[in-house]
C-alpha cells in the first residue's frame, strides 16, 4: 500500500467510526427521552371568565323546530320534462347527452 492509500483508509475508518458513534448517541438519547415519565404542560392562557350579565342572558339560542318531512309547498320536478311540457315551453334542467354516451335500448328476454 502506498502512503496515499494508507491515509485514505485512515480517513475512511475515522469517518466510519464517527458515524457509528453519532448514531449510537442519537439512539441513546431517543431511548432516554422515551423512558422518562410524561411531563405536565402548563396552561398558556388564563381560564375564561364569564361576561358581565351572563346570569340573565340565555346560554344558547333555542333549537329550531324541524319535522323531518319534505316541504310540501314545492313539488319535485323531473330533470327532463315530458314532450308535452317541452312543447309548452318548459326547458330541461340538464343539457342533452352527447351522441356517443347514449346506449342502445335494453332488449327484453
Amino acid at each position: 500500500m502506498t502512503e496515499n492509500q494508507k491515509r485514505a483508509l485512515r480517513i475512511d475508518l475515522l469517518l466510519a467510526g464517527v458515524m457509528i458513534v453519532s448514531g449510537l448517541a442519537v439512539s441513546g438519547l431517543s431511548l432516554a427521552r422515551l423512558a422518562e415519565p410524561a411531563l405536565q404542560v402548563a396552561q398558556a392562557t388564563p381560564p375564561l371568565q364569564s361576561t358581565p350579565g351572563a346570569e340573565t342572558k340565555p346560554s344558547a339560542p333555542a333549537e329550531p323546530v324541524t319535522t323531518g318531512a319534505r316541504p310540501s309547498g314545492i313539488p319535485p320536478e323531473p330533470a327532463r320534462p315530458d314532450a308535452e311540457a317541452q312543447k309548452a315551453g318548459a326547458t330541461p334542467a340538464l343539457p342533452p347527452a352527447p351522441a356517443e354516451k347514449i346506449a342502445a335500448p335494453i332488449k327484453d328476454r
